[in-house]
């Protein structure tokens, strides 16, 4: 069966489409509604606090059902269903709520189809940065539209624009097929005795110090740059700029893949991560330098993702492969992302946006020395290996 190209291209388009949405705007929405930064803060940990359970639940029903595409269609269903509740929520309690059901069941959705991409690709995986480009490529279209458009007309019409994204997402699953998966039996090893590997163990808290280091950007970029006095179309070319710098090392990911291993390519992005929140905490007043630091988001999710998910997909193998996905989602961007949200927006008033870029900054260090010294070296050949 030939891989469907352009409809799981597609997905990657809406589902990264929405997020673009989300991102950039979705605290300036929250601030215009009155919230205050530790309330916005708690309201981001909550979107990605579900990361936590959800991914694992799912992965784990995936694996036992082989019906990864049903479950990615019900659930992002009942994301599109019940996010449509914030167009009528007026208040901290209903956001928060509505927030919890519709991020359970949206942050189920990608881990999975990360896993069906993977299964479609079977022995050609070096593919899948030119698959998930197409997800950079919806960022930044949506990005830049909604940054036009809030030039012009009030953030009140941001939920409506999200809506819509989430039901052409959904959409998108219906006509997707069912990965092939081959059968292979019994797992040959455990997932707890995966888990359990030093090299998994480092691998795992090198990615939530990663994404606890993305949270202050993710939740207060565009509210920083507001301060500055950006207007929000140049928040949204900032934004834009760093996921097309991401689309070009995507674009070129396969030929880095075969003279690079995923060890030297992880370590090299978190060495980049550290030198851009320095950029943006301690620079803003200078669009150059922050469109620098915007030119490192390739390495710094771009380069870190792409090798997370080969290293999942070399560590967990065809047995567990949704509920490896899962754990590196639920790990990383759902306890690190929560972590991240809830001290950025803690301390943002608190100690002021410097300090909170520079914890950044030590975070991304902290995670260079566990994977320089843990990350082993026997799973992170270069992927001829791969496929």
């Amino acid at each position: 069966m030939s891989v469907p190209y352009w409809r799981l291209s597609g997905f990657y388009f809406f589902y990264f489409a929405t997020l673009g949405g989300f991102l950039p705007y979705w605290s300036l929405y929250l601030k215009d509604g009155g919230f205050n930064p530790v309330e916005i803060g708690e309201l981001s940990a909550l979107l990605v606090g579900t990361r936590i359970i959800a991914p694992n639940l799912w992965g784990w029903i995936a694996d036992h059902t082989g019906k990864s595409l049903r479950i990615i269609r019900i659930a992002s269903f009942f994301a599109a269903l019940l996010f449509a509740g914030f167009l009528f929520a007026d208040n901290y309690f209903w956001f928060a709520w509505i927030t919890i059901a519709f991020s359970f069941f949206w942050n189920a959705v990608l881990p999975q189809f990360e896993a069906v991409t993977l299964f479609h690709l079977k022995n050609e995986s070096h593919r899948y940065s030119r698959i998930r480009l197409w997800g950079s490529v919806g960022f930044i279209v949506t990005v830049l539209g909604i940054g036009r458009l809030l030039d012009s007309q009030p953030v009140a019409l941001l939920p409506f624009a999200i809506l819509a994204l989430l039901i052409l997402s959904w959409w998108i699953t219906l006509i997707t097929p069912e990965a092939q998966v081959i059968n292979h039996g019994p797992a040959s090893i455990g997932l707890m005795k995966i888990i359990k590997k030093p090299e998994v163990l480092a691998f795992f808290m090198v990615n939530i110090l990663l994404q606890i280091s993305h949270a202050p950007y993710y939740v207060f970029y565009s509210i920083y740059l507001k301060h500055y006095h950006y207007s929000a179309t140049i928040t949204g070319l900032l934004w834009s700029l760093g996921v097309l710098a991401e689309i070009v090392l995507f674009v070129y990911m396969r030929r880095l893949l075969k003279r690079c291993t995923l060890r030297a390519i992880l370590l090299f992005s978190l060495f980049l991560a550290t030198g851009r929140w320095l950029m943006i905490g301690w620079c803003a007043d200078y669009l150059g330098l922050l469109m620098l630091a915007q030119l490192l988001h390739a390495a710094t999710f771009g380069g870190a993702h792409v090798a997370a998910i080969h290293l999942v997909h070399l560590y967990f193998g065809q047995q567990h492969q949704g509920k490896g996905q899962a754990l590196y989602s639920s790990l990383s961007y759902g306890l690190g992302g929560m972590l991240g949200s809830y001290y950025s927006g803690y301390y943002w008033e608190l100690l002021g946006s410097r300090f909170v870029y520079s914890m950044a900054a030590i975070c991304c260090s902290i995670a260079f020395v566990i994977a320089y010294i843990w990350v082993g070296r026997e799973n992170t050949q270069n992927t001829a290996a791969l496929g």
